[in-house]
C-alpha cells in the first residue's frame, strides 16, 4: 500500500504566538489551537511527560497543514546552530507559492523575517526567494510569472 497524502509539517517552535503570526500574515489560516499531553503522547514521540501547545495552520487552498509545537515538558533542544544555512543537513525550507512576492516580503518584514539571498528571476518561469522567519525558520517563496 502507498501513502494517502502529505498531512502536514511539524515544526518545534519556541515562540508559538510569533511562529503563529508569521505563517498567518504569509496567509494561512489557523485551524486550531490545543493543548496537548498525556501517556498517549509519550509513547507516540518517545518522550515521557510530554507537554505541548501546538497550533495547526492551514493554506489557502485546504490541501498544506504546518503543525506548530511549543514544548513545555521536556524542553525543546537545539541540534544545529542558529540560522543555520541553507547547505545544513536536514529540512531546510518550505516552499509556498505565493502572488506578489515583493509585497509578501514586506509584510514578513513585519514578522522580523529577513530576506537570505536575493529575489531572483529563474528563466521565464518563477520568481524566487528565500526568507528567514522566527526560530530560524526557512521559508522559499516563489511567484509564477505570466
Amino acid at each position: 500500500m502507498a501513502i494517502q497524502r502529505m498531512d502536514h509539517v511539524g515544526i518545534v517552535v519556541d515562540d508559538l504566538e510569533a511562529a503563529t503570526a508569521f505563517f498567518a500574515e504569509l496567509g494561512m489560516e489557523l485551524e486550531g489551537e490545543a493543548p496537548v499531553e498525556g501517556r498517549w503522547v509519550d509513547r507516540v514521540v518517545g518522550l515521557d511527560d510530554v507537554r505541548v501547545d501546538i497550533a495547526m495552520m492551514r493554506t489557502p487552498d485546504g490541501h498544506g497543514r504546518l503543525e506548530l509545537t511549543k514544548f513545555h515538558t521536556p524542553r525543546a533542544v537545539g541540534s544545529e546552530p542558529e540560522n543555520a544555512p541553507a547547505n545544513t543537513l536536514g529540512l531546510r525550507s518550505i516552499m509556498f507559492a505565493v502572488e506578489g512576492i515583493e509585497d509578501v516580503l514586506a509584510r514578513l518584514h513585519t514578522h522580523g523575517a529577513e530576506l537570505i539571498g536575493g529575489l531572483e528571476q529563474y528563466e521565464d518561469g518563477y520568481r524566487l526567494c528565500y526568507v528567514r522567519g522566527p526560530e530560524g525558520i526557512i521559508v522559499a517563496l516563489a511567484e509564477q510569472l505570466d
